[in-house]
């Protein structure tokens, strides 16, 4: 059955280039719509290569510790390279992505003048690659690491061979973080500092409309949309894609040992994870709508496909692991179902904070007439409340998934139970990751179509799409961050396999001193990144903020249309200080767990991990949230509600939202990325910690 890995991946890659042909087909519009999606897509490369550029250094760096950790005897001489591997596909999906989607925006404005559906199909299609090409070529690296190492280790008794297989395969995820951490850190700083910069100068005090072609840093605000929010996303998700297989085999390898069963513990996250690319290449057909511009009906033709595929999922994992395992252990395919059912509770969750349908947004949108102070005091209230379900429904799921897989008989089976909830809530990822990336296109159309001066009824379609894209971007955020929490988890628990496989006990007594330091450290590490990825947007933001402003003063005749700003200017600006404030934050995640275990002790390493696992999680929920209602409720003032665009309530709704921007789209995701590679920099450099620790 493993053989369904590769080929589920095959067929994901083939329908992504059938989409990416069929997107192709599509008319990109006139001249003008031409030339602005020209300018975008060439803002966007330029970002790219110098991203590349840098994080090749860093990769280069990062290779030659680990070679010579191996020549010291610390590491196999496998890790370096799947270390590559894992950046290189991380980054091959997100440079994908962006592509796609710079090339689908003036499409689906330009669809958008025959249909709201066609519209529709168009920017979904171009999610859908990236949420495709995530999967695909997830399964396919894991598929080449798997058979190579199965036959490197043929001689070896199956038990020890699949030990040093998954083992081996835990550490090409943190090439894959790394490579996420640059693309998440890197784009939402870019995207966030010139989004932020072009509505506090165009929309408050310039009061000029969004996108308004008048604006210098309106082309940067659009080429952000598509590094940060699709390059980074698809990035970010990739690593926990792989990263939950990965774990969940690694326990699955010591969970049926005993049971004489560990190919077929480690044979069913990967199954698992093919059986969703099929589910989920399914869901995409069902996406449709009809040609009312209203959030509710789209709302519910993007579920339409979630749902189909989960259902899916649910129907055919019980089936797999039946097969596989015996109905033995049929309490595995219930942790699937709580994982499976978490995520969407935890979507629907999202939903519910985030959209203007909903009293929260709405509330907050209310408030705006007070002021700036009272809209940003409404959207922590939310963001802060909205924390509850998604806590309550990852702890839920963790009991669940660990008793009903046998837990209470078997700790380790317990651990693999909650691995395989992460793996069976990421199974949707191909259809949930599309309705996400699908947002940065709906909302580039828009763009697309203020500058070029469409009929209104085009904007209007458009701002339909990209409406709905806020709330399935907040909801794939929640998404992200629930699917990071299991994740982390299950590499926490693989890292505690790992330290035990090295000879080395560790004591988790939560009285041990060591780990209650490490815990304490561990849970101000995600405020100490926030405050590190917060600063740079905010100084990057007021490079923009000046630059703008010199623009509007300086080149005459921009406000009356008689010549055009100097576009290029404001991107180069936000690609130079992405790339230098993109550095202090990765830093910070690849060095803490190495310090403090080196210092401290591996049982101070151990907090560390479970501290920043708590406070991460729960942060980051509360910043995409907050982020996502000021966002929303912006936008249900400018649709005519609560005194409509140019009013004082809008203004304060502006401010707002500039303080969410980087909440949602910087600092909130990037957490899901930090929990995760600092447990997987602990798992790749266990050995030398303890060789080098302080306290032995």
């Amino acid at each position: 059955m493993l053989l369904l890995a590769p080929i589920g991946s095959l067929i994901a890659i083939l329908f992504a280039v059938f989409l990416i042909w069929k997107i192709m087909r599509y008319d990109e519009g006139s001249i003008e719509m031409k030339k602005i999606a020209d300018c975008v897509r060439e803002g966007a490369y330029a970002y790219i290569k110098r991203q590349y550029m840098v994080v090749g250094l860093f990769f280069a760096i990062v290779f030659s510790i680990l070679f010579i950790l191996y020549l010291r005897g610390y590491l196999i001489i496998f890790v370096p390279f799947a270390f590559l591997t894992g950046g290189f596909f991380s980054g091959l999906c997100g440079f994908i992505g962006m592509s796609v989607s710079t090339r689908s925006s003036s499409r689906t404005a330009n669809a958008a003048k025959s249909s709201l559906n066609r519209a529709l199909q168009v920017a979904f299609s171009s999610g859908a690659v990236m949420g495709l090409m995530v999967v695909g070529l997830g399964l396919l690296d894991l598929s080449i690491w798997y058979y190579f190492l199965d036959w490197y280790y043929r001689g070896l008794d199956e038990a020890v061979r699949i030990q040093n297989i998954t083992s081996t395969m835990l550490n090409f995820g943190m090439g894959a973080s790394f490579m996420a951490l640059f693309a998440r850190v890197g784009g939402g700083i870019f995207t966030k500092a010139a989004d932020v910069g072009a509505d506090l100068v165009g929309k408050v005090e310039a009061g000029i409309p969004e996108d308004d072609p008048r604006n210098p840093a309106v082309i940067a605000d659009n080429v952000g949309d598509n590094v940060g929010d699709v390059a980074g996303m698809g990035a970010d998700l990739y690593e926990s894609y792989v990263g939950s297989i990965v774990a969940t085999m690694a326990l699955g390898s010591a969970a049926f040992i005993q049971y004489g069963k560990s190919l077929k513990g480690i044979t069913i996250p990967m199954v698992m994870a093919a059986v969703g690319v099929i589910a989920s290449l399914v869901g995409t057909f069902f996406v449709r709508s009809e040609e009312k511009a209203d959030q509710h009906v789209l709302l519910m033709a993007l579920r339409k496909g979630i749902f189909t595929s989960a259902t899916l999922i649910a129907i055919a994992s019980f089936f797999v692991v039946r097969f596989v395992l015996g109905m033995e252990f049929i309490g595995v395919y219930w942790a699937v179902l709580s994982g499976l059912i978490a995520g969407i509770i935890m979507g629907l969750s999202t939903e519910y904070f985030t959209s203007d349908k909903y009293s929260p947004t709405r509330n907050v949108a209310k408030s705006a007439s007070t002021g700036p102070a009272t809209v940003i005091i409404s959207g922590l209230s939310v963001g802060m409340c909205s924390t509850i379900v998604p806590v309550v429904v990852v702890a839920a799921a963790i009991l669940c998934s660990f008793y009903l897989s046998g837990g209470a008989r078997d700790f380790n089976l317990g651990l693999y139970g909650v691995g395989i909830a992460s793996v069976g809530m990421l199974s949707t990822l191909g259809i949930t990751l599309a309705t996400d990336a699908y947002g940065p296109v709906a909302d580039n159309a828009g763009g697309n179509a203020e500058m070029t001066h469409q009929p209104p009824e085009v904007r209007e379609r458009t701002d339909a799409l990209d409406a709905l894209g806020n709330t399935t971007a907040a909801t794939g955020k929640g998404f992200a961050i629930g699917s990071a929490a299991l994740s982390a988890l299950a590499l926490i628990a693989a890292y505690r396999e790992h330290i035990h496989l090295l000879g080395k006990s560790l004591n988790t007594d939560l009285m041990n001193p060591r780990l209650l330091a490490g815990l304490f450290i561990g849970g101000m590490l995600p405020f100490a990144f926030c405050s590190f990825t917060m600063s740079a947007v905010g100084r990057a933001a007021a490079s923009i903020v000046q630059e703008v402003r010199r623009q509007f003063r300086e080149i005459k005749g921009l406000m009356e249309y008689k010549c055009e700003p100097d576009y290029a200017k404001c991107v180069t600006i936000v690609t130079k200080s992405a790339q230098k404030e993109m550095i202090l934050p990765s830093l910070l995640a690849l060095l803490a767990p190495i310090v403090v275990g080196i210092v401290m002790g591996i049982e101070a390493g151990f907090g560390l991990l479970v501290g920043a696992l708590v406070s991460g999680f729960t942060l980051a929920v509360m910043m995409a949230n907050s982020g996502g209602t000021w966002d929303n409720a912006k936008k249900y003032i400018e649709k005519g509600e609560e005194g409509g665009k140019g009013s004082f309530s809008h203004k304060a709704a502006v401010v707002g939202d500039t303080v969410g921007d980087p909440f949602k789209d910087t600092s909130g995701p990037s957490l899901n990325i930090l929990i995760k590679l600092m447990s997987m920099v602990s798992i790749v450099f266990a050995s030398f910690i303890i060789s080098n620790s302080f306290i032995k």
